[in-house]
């Protein structure tokens, strides 16, 4: 497994970019990561960051982990697993992450290119909706439930944290993953929420491809602003 040091040492110490500029995110494929050593990479970053740094765009997957947003409510969490649960500072409620979900870190400078959360939050769900449309999937978001949802069910949760004008965390895209242990938590705190993925719709792309597109997808719509 890679260490959190190993993921910021790039970034943080070689951006050279000027105060002025916005260039494209950096993307990186970071493989397979725990997730608290992704997340203490992300909180490094951002803390280390500084006006000339890039922006970047880490795609992975993580092994099998529950995660709950600071507002979670132990009424949504699993009564019973073997699967851990981390409780960590970004927004929304429990989620699960697992090996077959593409995840995508939005390390971003949210004023620099100025962005607020709410705009940073439809943007990667536009880009969900974007990367999937070009798989012939038909997705749409739900007012007052951030994600994608294909025919009801959710695809794509994200959550976000915000630091210093940037933010961390991102989006995770169910691509071809064991979907059972969402059975044992209310997904981000929904009762009864269905979740789905990409493969039951006939997506034949895994998870390194579809989270390649994601990024890609959002780094364009960041450049297009």
């Amino acid at each position: 497994m890679v260490k959190a040091e190993e993921l910021v040492s790039a970034g943080v110490k070689r951006g050279r970019a000027s105060a002025s500029a916005r260039p494209a995110p950096v993307i990186r494929h970071l493989g397979v990561t725990e997730y608290a050593t992704g997340w203490e990479a992300m909180r490094r970053f951002t803390a280390g960051r500084g006006a000339s740094t890039p922006d970047e765009l880490w795609v992975l997957e993580h092994p099998p982990v529950y995660t709950s947003g600071i507002a979670g409510r132990p009424e949504h969490f699993p009564k019973t697993s073997n699967i851990p649960l981390v409780r960590s500072d970004r927004g929304g409620q429990i989620t699960y992450h697992g090996p077959g979900q593409a995840v995508v870190y939005t390390l971003i400078d949210l004023e620099r290119r100025r962005l607020t959360v709410r705009g940073m939050v439809a943007l990667i769900e536009q880009a969900v909706i974007d990367t999937l449309a070009q798989c012939g999937v038909g997705a749409e978001t739900r007012t007052g439930a951030p994600g994608v949802y294909v025919e009801g069910a959710k695809i794509a949760a994200l959550g976000l944290r915000v630091r210093r004008g940037g933010c961390y965390h991102g989006v995770a895209l169910n691509v071809d993953m064991d979907l059972a242990p969402f059975s044992d938590i209310d997904p981000c705190g929904y009762p009864g929420l269905t979740v789905t993925q990409t493969s039951a719709h006939g997506v034949a792309a895994g998870a390194h491809e579809l989270g390649e597109a994601l990024a890609r997808r959002i780094s364009q719509l960041l450049e297009a602003r």
